[in-house]
């Protein structure tokens, strides 16, 4: 049985921390400052968060893009949660992506969250 790696995390790998989640640097980044926010409650599924865990994590999600708007200056940001393998989660404990943008990121422009269907991209 694996563990969750998000379960045993570093403390030198954790940016910041309130009493309901943790923020980090993602291992894979997509952009220089991309973010996890990381419930330290061990849950699959955003939905199944209390409200209470909601709150704070949004809360940390806030401090820290106070943090990369001061490092890094970015144009835009995207936010995301995949809840589900077929959205996306690759491990099953709640974050939250911060990604920061910038200008020229990607080719053509538009790094919007409805790139995740790559069909529904052009509209």
């Amino acid at each position: 049985m694996s563990t969750c790696p998000f379960c045993s995390l570093p403390a030198e790998d954790i940016l910041d921390e309130n009493e309901c989640a943790v923020a980090v640097r993602d291992s894979y980044p997509v952009s220089e400052g991309h973010t996890l926010i990381i419930t330290k409650r061990h849950v699959d599924d955003y939905f199944k968060l209390s409200e209470e865990e909601k709150k704070r994590a949004l809360d940390l999600l806030e401090r820290r893009k106070k943090a990369i708007d001061s490092e890094f200056n970015p144009d835009g940001y995207n936010i995301g949660i995949n809840i589900g393998a077929l959205a996306g989660q690759t491990i099953f404990h709640v974050h939250i992506h911060l990604i920061p943008r910038i200008k020229g990121d990607i080719e053509n422009g538009g790094g919007e969250l409805k790139g995740v269907i790559r069909r529904k991209m052009s509209y």
